[in-house]
């Protein structure tokens, strides 16, 4: 019982469909069979969730700190003591203030050790705006509390896995954001993440263009011949199977995707909309390159069916999951490194220099 991992889990926006999700995902018994989960947030927060979707006598176990969490039980930290008012589906000032004081605790415990992976429900990335968090979403923020200098969007299911080179910035602004360096940094992420995370031992990776049919030749624009192309031989060259470019629409219309490990979209919606496209329902948010664990569903706050008991908790099922599965292939990892080494054994070391990192 005491290997047993803590999962944290923060709700999200308040009047979403966070702790829908988590009370569905949660109410599993099996669940408590593979980690303990702690939840951050407050007990009449998810009561009054529990009661308006319908969800049975569903309760949490109320502690104070992450060591006193029991086994079997789904655990709950009250991060804030006053009552909140939820206003469910609406966008509010309130959503904001508490999914950040609940990530704000999560977070604090995942980078002391206190829990062994984080898994984050649903925010609105407007109202949670604050004087301590002025980022896009959640990645950023938690690449600077992690202190990694590059981190990665990784979209994964069973079939497909999906790592961007931009996340959240505008589309005018992708365009003069792509950098040789930057697609290598990425690279290297993928690379390291599909090894370590996922224990792929040679793992092949697909890269896209940026323009329509990968420029055609230089017709529709450079940058694959001029940044995309040179990126991709220089990685080849550093012992990284990577592939490309590949126009986006056709290599997902035809499958092209199932015969790679790990594909590399040049921006947000290249990548994401097909993943959601194929694999929506089980879908899995990772921050690859983080030097902890962080896993989401791959949906948003779902204002429009928040309290009404239809929202799907699969997806965020598979990130509990997920999490724990990366937790472990990581510690196994190491133990076998660590072994190599006391044994005098031989350990294979990259060929990417840490000068390489992308900045």
């Amino acid at each position: 019982m005491s290997n047993k991992l803590k999962i944290g889990i923060s709700i999200g926006d308040v009047n979403g469909i966070g702790l829908e999700v988590i009370i569905k995902t949660l109410s599993h018994p099996a669940i408590l069979n593979y980690c303990v989960p702690i939840v951050y947030g407050h007990t009449k927060v998810s009561s009054f969730h529990r009661k308006a979707n319908g969800l049975g006598d569903f309760s949490f176990n109320v502690i104070n700190h992450a060591n006193q969490a029991q086994f079997k039980k789904a655990n709950m930290i009250n991060c804030w003591e006053e009552d909140v008012k939820i206003e469910l589906g609406q966008v509010t000032e309130t959503g904001g203030k508490y999914a950040l004081l609940s990530l704000e605790r999560a977070t604090a415990d995942l980078v002391n050790g206190d829990i062994d992976a984080l898994v984050t429900a649903p925010i609105n990335k407007h109202n949670i705006q604050s004087e301590t968090f002025a980022f896009p979403g959640h990645t950023e923020y938690l690449q600077q509390k992690s202190g990694s200098r590059d981190v990665l969007m990784f979209l994964i299911s069973e079939g497909l896995r999906v790592g961007v080179v931009t996340g959240h910035i505008p589309v005018k602004d992708v365009a003069t954001s792509i950098t040789k360096e930057k697609i290598l940094g990425k690279l290297k992420l993928i690379n390291e993440s599909l090894k370590k995370d996922f224990w792929i031992e040679k793992p092949k990776i697909a890269v896209l263009g940026l323009n329509p049919h990968a420029s055609d030749n230089g017709l529709l624009g450079k940058e694959e011949a001029e940044i995309i192309t040179p990126a991709i031989q220089e990685a080849y060259n550093k012992g990284i199977m990577v592939f490309g470019p590949y126009p986006a629409d056709g290599f997902f219309g035809n499958g092209s995707y199932k015969q790679f490990d790990a594909v590399l979209a040049m921006y947000h919606d290249q990548g994401l909309i097909p993943f959601k496209t194929l694999a929506f329902e089980n879908g899995v948010n990772y921050t690859a390159g983080l030097n902890f664990v962080r896993t989401s569903p791959d949906h948003g706050t779902g204002y429009d069916i928040a309290g009404k008991n239809l929202a799907d908790a699969t997806s965020f099922t598979e990130a509990l999951f997920s999490a724990i599965h990366i937790v472990k292939n990581r510690r196994e990892q190491e133990e076998m490194l660590s072994n190599q080494l006391r044994t005098g054994g031989k350990v294979v070391e990259t060929q990417f220099d840490i000068k390489d990192d992308a900045s």
